[in-house]
């Protein structure tokens, strides 16, 4: 089930998802690789393996939210803009936060959502 508002944390390693609605709740975790190898750039490789497969993950979504580290968004962001830009406008707002939990992330964005579709003086999804 694909819904309209999705809120990510992410670091280099993890990225928890959560899609909702007013009523649903819907959370998914993505994992970075966990191999090494001593090839040369095999971090890059593997940062944009882990980065592909949390684009899959909000494949579809119409609005989101990156949260974690400046570092982690603004090497995500990187990676959006050069390997899918046609999900660049999905992203609609980076907050720097630490490790909330589940419930704090989903408060963040329910209250960050309200505000942007007010400002955007759009009809608001409902949370």
């Amino acid at each position: 089930m694909t819904m309209f508002h999705a809120v990510v944390w992410l670091d280099h390693h993890t990225a928890n998802i959560m899609q909702f609605d007013a009523e649903h709740v819907q959370a998914e975790k993505v994992k970075a690789s966990s191999r090494h190898t001593r090839q040369h750039g095999s971090e890059v490789r593997t940062e944009h393996e882990f980065f592909a497969d949390v684009c899959e993950a909000l494949k579809g979504i119409g609005e989101i939210l990156v949260t974690g580290s400046k570092t982690a968004q603004a090497d995500f962001k990187h990676y959006l803009e050069k390997h899918r830009p046609n999900q660049v406008a999905s992203v609609v707002g980076y907050e720097t936060v630490d490790h909330p939990s589940d419930k704090q992330l989903l408060a963040l964005a329910r209250q960050y959502f309200l505000k942007y579709d007010r400002m955007n003086g759009t009809t608001p999804q409902p949370l």
